[in-house]
């Protein structure tokens, strides 16, 4: 019994990282691309501002997918 506890608690963890993560790059990379394409910054104000939206992502993303994926596998 134990041992289907950790494994539906590692699947969720694991769906969850993919999908927060993939939200998260894609953020970080959109950023990326709009400032590439749209003004003259700097590579440092590139770089930094994608890493910047990568990580607030994960921040608000992570607790928001972890419950949403959690609900849908235990139900």
């Amino acid at each position: 019994m134990k041992s289907l506890q950790m494994d539906l608690d590692r699947k969720i963890a694991v769906t969850s990282a993919l999908i927060y993560g993939g939200i998260s790059i894609t953020a970080a990379l959109v950023f990326f691309l709009a400032a590439t394409s749209v003004g003259t910054y700097t590579n440092v104000a590139r770089f930094g501002g994608a890493a910047w939206v990568m990580l607030l992502s994960f921040i608000v993303t992570m607790p928001l997918v972890i419950s949403f994926v959690k609900k849908r596998m235990k139900a």
